[in-house]
């Protein structure tokens, strides 16, 4: 077994051997014998394609050696041949063909088989769980019949339906929500694979044995009604925006109403933690610090939700006196990094962002919508359209929190403790685990922001970067990846992964940006540029618990203003 670092806040364990049904359960077991009892400052377990991603706080542990320690003693039982037990078969019926599988032509004639002898052999397949990812509880499934295997859609879809049965490459998978894709579909199933209504939201995990039988398009509609009536099919009910869409009326206590959405607004707190396993993003807010600040400055804890804005900010009306912060981007109906008043009645105007990208307010007591999985951040997979959405809509109207204590609104905060935000930002950057692959040259080159870029990733835009070797492949086995992940896709332009990355992906990561730097990724508009610099593995740590304990001082000076 080898550790490698993904990011200054994380490391992959791998295991050896062929991957194959074995090693699969065996990253499904180690993650077990990991996450259970809980080690002090882990934050996320995730088995995927031979091995398991250990996700840390670095605050919450004495130091990395002592944590390195304690996940190799756990990791030995498992190395050393601890019995794995029996796999869950987990069996999934397919309609095929027809509407349900508009591919299975394209791939029968690729294959050189009839679409009857197409399905035949897909249902033969030994399939097992390589890995979870891509959108929540969705499977990569390894066992796919070799002359099955077929190249993905030169195309993508813009939208595949939830339920899609599809082959990309060697692997087989479905389709949990409506998402666009490039898999080959070659039938549907009625099955919901990922569902808040069940007490274990995924279906399928690591290491589950997977068999598939057809079905006919009887079959499948009276299932499909089934569901719905038994609660498994509550995609929509699951499409949660960023709070209640009631009147005034219908919330107790104070509230702020949207007049106006201004662009990208979403309720966001620290993230969704726990779940990445599920192949559930950590979402939060894209500049986690900017949110974290404005928290501090009004007396909320630093985790508490607010809002975030992209470029445009809203127009909100508060239904009483509250003390309100503004962070991260500058805007020009409201000054940065101090605690201000604002009268019930107010209708506060933030307009277009002057300097910088994302803006986010906070209000003391934070934001009281529904929590999902455990975090109020915007939540949107369901059959309405692919997630993360959950964006506030002219109307809603946002619960807050009342407070007892109250902040004292004139004051600022010292702003030595704010990251470089610029337009032209240079970002430190550690080594990724492909990154021997491509001539270094490139953290010398500077890179524009894309105007595709989104809380998924920030696109860049210049010269390709180059693999030295020219012939070296295409995209590798899906690994886990986190905020911070520098991909690099066949076209060679650099993704930096951001805060609704998916859990895993199939590109090269030639570095990661190091967690202290990522708002300044966060902040940079379309056309803004960017240029990274390596730094060492140590100097990132270090920088992690710095920002931590200048974040403490803060703390325990806010304190002094709340009677």
């Amino acid at each position: 077994m080898t550790i490698t670092p993904l990011g200054d806040s994380a490391v992959v364990m791998r295991l050896s051997g062929r991957e194959d049904a074995t090693l699969a359960a065996r990253a499904q077991a180690l993650a077990r014998e990991i996450a259970e009892p809980p080690l002090p400052g882990v934050v996320d377990v995730v088995a995927a394609l031979g091995g398991v991603a250990v996700f840390f706080d670095l605050t919450l542990i004495r130091a990395w050696p002592v944590l390195e320690k304690a996940l190799r003693v756990r990791a030995a039982r498992v190395v050393g041949g601890m019995p794995l037990g029996e796999p869950r078969l987990v069996e999934i019926p397919v309609c095929y063909g027809g509407a349900y599988g508009p591919d299975l032509e394209g791939v029968a004639a690729h294959t050189r088989r009839a679409m009857d002898d197409v399905a035949a052999r897909h249902q033969q397949g030994d399939y097992w769980v390589q890995a979870i990812g891509f959108s929540p509880g969705f499977p990569y499934l390894a066992g796919l019949p070799e002359d099955l295997a077929t190249p993905r859609r030169a195309t993508p879809r813009a939208r595949v339906p939830a339920g899609a049965v599809g082959i990309g490459g060697a692997q087989t998978g479905v389709y949990p929500f409506a998402t666009p894709g490039g898999w080959n579909i070659i039938g549907r199933t009625p099955l919901q694979l990922f569902s808040m209504n069940r007490s274990e939201p995924a279906l399928l995990r690591v290491g589950d044995r997977v068999r598939f039988y057809a079905m006919s398009a009887g079959e499948f509609a009276e299932r499909a009604r089934e569901n719905k009536v038994n609660g498994e099919g509550g995609a929509r009910g699951e499409q949660m925006g960023s709070g209640p869409r009631g009147s005034v009326a219908e919330v107790p206590g104070p509230w702020l109403e949207v007049v106006r959405t201004g662009l990208a607004t979403t309720v966001q707190d620290g993230g969704r933690y726990g779940h990445r396993a599920r192949g559930v993003p950590v979402g939060g807010a894209v500049d986690g610090l900017a949110l974290r600040l404005a928290n501090l400055l009004v007396g909320n804890s630093e985790e508490a939700a607010g809002l975030e804005f992209t470029l445009v900010g809203p127009e909100l009306r508060f239904s009483e006196d509250s003390v309100v912060a503004l962070a991260g981007a500058e805007f020009a109906g409201l000054p940065r990094w101090r605690p201000l008043m604002i009268k019930a009645g107010t209708v506060l105007k933030l307009g277009p962002a002057r300097s910088g990208c994302r803006g986010y307010l906070a209000v003391a007591g934070g934001l009281a919508v529904p929590p999902v999985l455990g975090s109020r951040s915007a939540w949107g997979w369901g059959e309405e359209g692919a997630g993360p959405r959950g964006g506030v809509r002219a109307g809603d109207v946002l619960a807050i929190a009342r407070v007892s204590r109250k902040m004292q609104a004139c004051w600022r905060m010292d702003e030595r403790i704010l990251p470089a935000y610029s337009e032209e930002s240079v970002v430190r950057v550690i080594r990724g685990a492909q990154a021997g692959d491509y001539l270094e040259e490139w953290l010398a080159r500077g890179y524009a922001v894309s105007a595709r870029s989104d809380r998924m990733g920030v696109r860049l835009l210049g010269e390709p970067l180059r693999r030295i070797d020219a012939g070296g492949g295409g995209d590798l086995l899906s690994q886990p990846v986190a905020p911070g992940t520098i991909q690099v896709p066949p076209d060679g332009r650099p993704i930096v992964m951001l805060a609704d990355a998916q859990t895993i992906g199939g590109y090269p990561q030639v570095a990661h940006v190091i967690s202290v730097d990522l708002p300044l990724m966060a902040q940079l508009r379309p056309q803004g540029m960017v240029r990274f610099v390596e730094v060492a593995l140590e100097e990132a740590r270090r920088l992690v618990v710095a920002r931590a304990q200048g974040l403490q001082l803060l703390q325990a000076g806010v304190a002094t203003k709340i009677r």
